[in-house]
């Protein structure tokens, strides 16, 4: 082949390379592949189809964004979000009327989970104005993760004696009254995290 033959098959080439890499692209943004390790992909979820009412939350009812917290009450990783991040976003903007947060639970973590779950529906319906205070005294008491220890109900109650404005008896009775449909409450919030 002469110089002037390579000379005009190159741009060609170029070309003809552009296009199939070009092509190459296209198709594979409108088919991804699967994942190798064979699992599925998860469903594209509109955070505005999440059911938050009746769950506890802080901010302005008619805030204009709405950050949702799912948590165990047993998580140290839940605790460290509580204690280090929740904070900042307090003071930036759920204090001034941005942003509201909603609290909702994923016990998986063991018995413990479960009751702190219980009870975090039970303060949130008789004394939300002490919610949040009393949350923080929840993530304050726990302890290492899992069935250690805090987080029963004994232990919740007895906490719950040292919340100002909180009356543990009558929280522990309306538990035990509404365990049943707090239950259901609790296993919907899981079920919108999944």
């Amino acid at each position: 082949m002469n110089t002037n033959e390579n000379n005009k098959f190159l741009p060609v080439a170029v070309i003809v390379a552009g296009l199939f890499i070009a092509g190459a692209v296209v198709w594979n943004g409108q088919n991804p592949a699967a994942p190798s390790d064979g699992t599925a992909q998860a469903p594209k979820v509109n955070v505005k189809d999440v059911k938050i009412d009746g769950d506890p939350f802080i901010g302005r009812a008619d805030a204009p964004i709405t950050i949702i917290s799912w948590s165990d009450f047993q998580c140290p990783y839940c605790k460290k979000f509580e204690f280090e991040t929740l904070p900042g976003i307090i003071e930036n903007y759920v204090d001034t009327g941005k942003v509201k947060v909603v609290f909702m639970d994923f016990t998986f973590l063991g018995s413990d989970s479960i009751d702190a779950a219980l009870y975090n529906r039970s303060v949130w319906k008789l004394y939300p104005e002490q919610y949040f205070a009393w949350r923080t005294a929840m993530f304050t008491a726990q302890d290492d993760e899992g069935d250690q220890g805090f987080g029963d109900a004994a232990s919740i109650d007895k906490l719950n004696t040292a919340i100002s404005g909180i009356d543990a008896e009558k929280v522990s009775a309306d538990v035990k009254a509404n365990t049943n449909a707090y239950q259901k409450e609790v296993n919907a919030d899981k079920a919108e995290a999944q």
